[in-house]
């Protein structure tokens, strides 16, 4: 296998291989240990994931010399083929080696929103039509065509470990949010609608450049240095500077900005009744999600916090 293969070849789903087949392709190790022959001799022990599931792996020849050429939590290009130990299947492997995420698709090492994507894509677009505001319209109009941004919109998931965490999920959540956000518009005419809508869908914009994918859901330095409201703010300013009156991108960005709350803003005070609702429209959703995927904690009387 060239370094150029090693990261271009797909390798069949962990979870249709069988005792015999060939293994050779690029897959997450998201376990990896140093261990001893009862000869005294070291072998390494890890375990290999993609989408479909794991497999536990070994490699015996030359361990040491492979061990140095990666780490658990990476990506590895590997070739072997399974075999059977103890009834159950294991890998045997004969070469292992750390490779770049660059150009391979995360889909197939992360787990994915069960939620068919292109729907939520449509339901996304439906709600933009629905701010009818010229100039939060036309942001939105912008925001949607930028293919990069729609992209990484697509692709993010919501947090690493909480609500929504996986990828698609950030599109997920901005679709239920949004959603809220209109039927509770319609409940309370005395909101300006436009701008609650507009703000949900943009609120947690800036996760588009939060994350960054491998092995794992990391934070991008991006996301660790500024987060994501952060980033969200400098998103709207972007896309949205040319096109909203001063009045109005401060009231969008102080929805953005107080969306976990308003501890953010100036004086710790929401400063106007739609960031108030964000605010309570992102925990709901945040917190229904979140106990569906983790369940109840025991004896807790407060919501968790969100992200």
């Amino acid at each position: 296998m060239t370094p150029s293969s090693l990261l271009t070849a797909s390798g069949a789903p962990l979870a249709t291989l069988r005792a015999g087949d060939a293994v050779d392709g690029v897959f997450a190790c998201t376990r990896k240990e140093r261990l001893l022959t009862r000869s005294g001799s070291p072998y390494l022990s890890l375990e290999l994931r993609d989408r479909s599931g794991a497999l536990p792996a070994r490699i015996f020849r030359d361990a040491d010399l492979h061990g140095g050429r990666f780490d658990a939590g990476e990506l590895v290009a590997v070739s072997g083929r399974v075999g059977r130990f103890r009834d159950a299947l294991q890998v045997e492997l004969e070469r292992v080696e750390r490779t770049s995420s660059a150009g391979l698709d995360p889909t197939r090492f992360l787990p994915v929103a069960y939620r068919d994507l292109d729907e939520l894509d449509g339901f996304l677009e439906h709600l933009a039509r629905e701010v009818y505001e010229p100039g939060y319209r036309r942001l939105l109009e912008l925001m949607l065509a930028d293919g990069e941004l729609r992209a990484a919109w697509r692709l993010a998931p919501c947090t690493r470990a909480s609500h929504h965490a996986y990828l698609g999920g950030l599109l997920e959540h901005t679709v239920a949010v949004a959603t809220l956000a209109q039927e509770l518009a319609q409940q309370h005419p005395r909101l300006d609608g436009d701008l609650l809508l507009c703000a949900a869908i943009v609120h947690d914009i800036g996760k588009t450049r939060e994350f960054s994918y491998g092995a794992s859901i990391e934070l991008s330095d991006e996301g660790r240095l500024l987060g994501h409201v952060q980033i969200g703010l400098a998103l709207l300013a972007q896309h949205g500077g040319a096109l909203l009156d001063e009045q109005r991108m401060l009231a969008l960005g102080h929805c953005v900005l107080c969306h976990h709350g308003p501890d953010a803003a100036p004086g710790g005070r929401f400063q106007s009744v739609e960031a108030l609702a964000l605010y309570r429209l992102n925990a709901l959703d945040a917190g229904v999600k979140g106990a569906l995927e983790h369940g109840l904690a025991p004896g807790s009387r407060r919501a968790a916090p969100t992200a």
